[in-house]
């Protein structure tokens, strides 16, 4: 008669309170251990090469440190609602795990959630510009490689990337002859066009690479020859630029990847903790 009269009471069995408490403290503490691991990140990090800690180390350093945190945080969130809720008697045990488990799991709900909202706002503006440094830092290579991949999709003379450079160079004259008479603008608008329309270097056509050596020719007192030569040596050196950006956007990609899987299993890690730790603030409150 005991069980049948609680299971057949209207009252909501959770106690909003005690998650709501739970929440708070897991988010904040959450928050607070954030803001500590991202200052003795940035801290181990330099520009400079050969000094501070590597890319690889600092990414691995950052997993451990957040899953540290949601198991910190979480746990002690769950422990807090598992203390704070009301009693329950007259229900059996299985029931009381099962609600204190949801009670933990609950609290890390309405933590994660708010958590996400506080690094969405102003918090997250003032961690972003270290972060972003903190990025800079470890990704160069795929900053660069960004911007060959720009120059290679670029619409003309005025795109900025790689293209630019590369086209400037095909008209730079020696040294020795000066650089004050430099070609008009007008062919060079018309390499950027000729590459535009063919996508990249590699893709120029036979005809378009004699045209091109002619121009130079012309522009900058080289022999065919030489023009010829120098419009190769760019070639490959566009081709070089081309497979690192690539290499660089694949690595990128990769690292983009383990980073949301680890960041899932640190999360599940932290619901995990806060559901044990719920179960554990159960008992020493009905003890």
């Amino acid at each position: 008669m005991a069980q049948s009269s609680v299971f057949s009471e209207s009252a909501s069995a959770v106690s909003w309170g005690a998650v709501v408490a739970g929440a708070v403290v897991a988010a904040a503490l959450s928050l607070i251990l954030f803001l500590l691991g991202s200052g003795l990140g940035l801290s181990s990090i330099s520009p400079w090469s050969r000094q501070g800690i590597d890319a690889p180390a600092f990414g691995v350093a950052a997993i451990i440190w957040i899953t540290v945190t949601q198991i910190l945080a979480a746990g002690m969130g769950g422990y807090l609602t598992g203390r704070l809720r009301v009693k329950w008697p007259d229900t059996p045990a299985d029931e009381v795990y099962f609600r204190d488990t949801a009670h933990g799991f609950l609290a890390w709900s309405v933590a994660t959630l708010a958590t996400a909202a506080l690094l969405t706002t102003t918090i997250g503006a003032i961690v972003s510009g270290g972060m972003q440094a903190a990025t800079h830092v470890a990704g160069g290579a795929a900053q660069t490689g960004a911007i060959a991949m720009a120059g290679k999709h670029g619409h003309g003379a005025h795109q900025p990337g790689e293209n630019t450079y590369f086209v400037d160079a095909l008209f730079r004259k020696n040294a020795e002859e000066g650089t004050s008479d430099r070609g008009s603008s007008a062919p060079i608008a018309e390499v950027s066009r000729m590459l535009a329309h063919a996508g990249s270097w590699e893709s120029l056509p036979p005809e378009d690479v004699r045209y091109l050596s002619q121009l130079v020719a012309k522009n900058t007192g080289l022999t065919e020859q030489e023009a010829e030569q120098r419009v190769h040596e760019l070639q490959a050196k566009a081709k070089d630029a081309e497979t690192k950006a690539k290499a660089a956007a694949d690595k990128a990609r990769k690292v983009s990847i383990y980073i949301t899987l680890w960041l899932f299993v640190s999360l599940l890690v932290g619901a995990f903790s806060a559901s044990l730790a719920a179960t554990w603030g159960g008992r020493c409150r009905d003890a």
